[in-house]
């Protein structure tokens, strides 16, 4: 029976190290290299550098397809980023529609917004808004499809009009069709495309590996090299790959300081992993009791 459930535990683990082998060792060897850069930088440390290399990892780790989908992680209705521009509507003969249109991937909702003002002293003029149509490619499908949204109201200065995308668009265009008062004059508005935030599915077998990626990527934007290299090799042995042992370069005393402070330092960084999962989502809070739990099991005397 134990033999039995031996081979299937070492069954399943050889199946989520299957999924991207070469990913593997390829983050596993970028999180030694950031150890060491860490470790020799002063105030030189190439922070863009290094966090596009974090970024490009944790993809790896999240497993992402040639479409922009991930394998362990999903895109969720929270805003990540927007892709906003600028439009002055203008009055047209014979209520003519001016059309305005945007692009984006991985959105859910078009915001159509309107400045209180035009200048720094002109109070911006109130916009016709007619309908809006969607052209987009559903996430899991490569059809595309299309709506038509009717507003039919006018957009006063200050106000919000938000329309929601029926399906998260893994590909979309955004058509409003709009005009302005024709006796008011033209009016500025602000035309954005929300995009989705990544959510790393919590039953991901590299889901410790990509927080502390994540983390990692924190440390590197505060410049905090101990945190740096702690995270590096957090990385490295969530993925089964430990570092090498340092000698002691004197004696005992030294050796055991070392230890000390390696072990203070991963603590903090491990505490640190958890505070911010237990502030994000849902499902991230979930990740981050239970790394909690893990934690003071380890630590119990």
């Amino acid at each position: 029976m134990i033999r039995t459930m031996t081979i299937a535990a070492l069954l399943a683990a050889s199946t989520a190290m299957a999924v991207e082998p070469a990913a593997i060792q390829r983050v596993a060897a970028d999180a030694a290299v950031i150890d060491r850069v860490a470790e020799v930088s002063r105030k030189d440390l190439p922070r863009d550098l290094l966090k596009r290399i974090v970024n490009e990892d944790i993809d790896l780790l999240r497993g992402k397809r040639t479409d922009g989908s991930y394998e362990f992680a999903t895109y969720e209705r929270l805003e990540a980023s927007r892709s906003s521009s600028s439009h002055s509507v203008q009055p047209r003969k014979n209520d003519e529609m001016e059309r305005i249109e945007m692009r984006g991937s991985w959105v859910y909702r078009l915001i159509v917004s309107s400045p209180s003002r035009r200048l720094v002293m002109t109070k911006n003029r109130r916009v016709f808004l007619d309908r809006v149509e969607l052209e987009y490619i559903p996430e899991g499908s490569s059809d595309t499809r299309t709506k038509t949204i009717p507003i039919q109201e006018w957009l006063e200065p200050g106000g919000v009009t938000p329309i929601e995308f029926p399906e998260m668009a893994r590909q979309a265009t955004a058509r409003l069709y709009a005009k302005a008062d024709a006796e008011a004059g033209y009016g500025n508005i602000v035309v954005s495309l929300v995009q989705a935030r990544i959510v790393d599915n919590a039953d991901s077998p590299y889901a410790d590996a990509v927080a502390s990626a994540k983390a990692m990527l924190r440390a590197i934007d505060g410049g905090e090299v101990p945190s740096i290299r702690a995270m590096a090799s957090r990385v490295r042995d969530r993925l089964g790959v430990t570092e090498a042992p340092i000698p002691a370069r004197t004696g005992p005393a030294s050796q055991v300081e070392v230890v000390a402070t390696r072990v203070d330092t991963a603590l903090y960084t491990e505490l640190q992993v958890i505070e911010d999962l237990l502030t994000g989502t849902d499902s991230e809070k979930r990740q981050g009791l239970d790394q909690l739990h893990q934690l003071v099991r380890k630590l119990r005397p």
